[in-house]
């Protein structure tokens, strides 16, 4: 049973991966590398610090950087203890997919901190801001989305990697989303 679900998902990520083309390979390592969202942040940042005073503003962000923080080192004990190894290095599958990175990324994928992340990143605030913001997370859900594909087209994860971490960074959004509702109500000023 699960020697069959690998394989699908190995077919799965050539097929993927393979739709790529030169053209777009730009724009996906583009799209995938952390730093180019640093104005997204901010601007998600600033549609936070509108919602709250500036003492609720900082208690948001200490939970937003904790979420992220817990995600992430839960993604590496995933990888660590779960041990696949991404598609880069895995005998009969790199030989035949694209990597169109420089360099491939540690030797385990299982699960993707990317797709963890961005998922949690995009159900939180999507919560948090939901009755301002009618429309924003529905565009959160598809950056989320369209970065955790961004991950096997760039040839880093396997599907079931990225849809694995999707379902746990949407599980740790929320749950964090209910952390910081309970401390906002406990710590708000009358």
């Amino acid at each position: 049973m699960i020697e069959e679900l690998v394989k699908y998902d190995q077919e799965l990520f050539l097929y993927l991966n393979g739709l790529g083309t030169p053209f777009w390979d730009s724009f996906w390592l583009a799209y995938t590398y952390k730093l180019n969202w640093i104005p997204f942040y901010a601007i998600l940042g600033y549609l936070i610090y509108r919602k709250h005073n500036s003492k609720m503003f900082v208690l948001t962000l200490v939970v937003i950087a904790l979420m992220i923080t817990f995600t992430d080192q839960v993604t590496n004990l995933f990888k660590y203890g779960v041990e696949r190894f991404r598609p880069c290095h895995e005998d009969g599958i790199a030989e035949n997919m694209r990597l169109v990175r420089a360099h491939c990324g540690g030797r385990f994928g299982y699960f993707s901190g990317h797709a963890s992340n961005s998922m949690a990143l995009a159900i939180f605030v999507g919560l948090l801001l939901k009755r301002s913001f009618k429309y924003l997370k529905y565009i959160l859900f598809v950056w989320a989305f369209v970065m955790a594909y961004s991950r096997i087209y760039v040839g880093a994860h396997y599907p079931l990697d990225v849809v694995s971490g999707m379902v746990f960074g949407a599980f740790t959004g929320f749950l964090f989303y209910k952390l910081d509702s309970y401390l906002q109500s406990r710590f708000r000023p009358n």
